[in-house]
């Protein structure tokens, strides 16, 4: 059975492709959300057992940034695995993916439905 993930990105045609390289192999099944507030609706309603969120994230709905949507995600679902993703890299953000409660970090260009699966398993990071 795939697990399951939430892809969350302000951008369609991201979550379009995310979508289709992490589904592509069977070991996922998808959902897409646009905002920080589908996210949180989302996942209070699916409980996926992942949620792909891009760092970026702006979208006028509370949030100021993709770190203040992963803590909210972990304080309604804190068994769901967090990855955070940028199309920048991890560096640019210092310590702040260290600490929040995100299980690891994901640059887009390097997305795949292996590296995700490693990330999201127990200790994975």
């Amino acid at each position: 059975m795939p697990r399951t993930v939430l892809i969350v990105d302000d951008d369609p045609g991201f979550r379009a492709v995310a979508r289709a390289l992490l589904e592509a192999d069977g070991d996922f099944a998808a959902a897409e959300a646009g905002s920080g507030a589908e996210a949180l609706a989302a996942v209070v309603r699916e409980r996926p057992d992942a949620v792909l969120l891009d760092i970026g994230l702006s979208d006028g709905d509370g949030f100021e940034d993709g770190f203040a949507v992963c803590r909210a995600l972990h304080g309604v679902a804190p068994a769901t695995a967090v990855v955070l993703c940028s199309a920048r890299e991890a560096e640019i953000y210092g310590e702040r993916i260290a600490r929040s409660p995100a299980v690891g970090f994901l640059a887009k260009e390097r997305l795949s439905a292996p590296v995700l699966a490693r990330l999201v398993a127990p200790g994975g990071r």
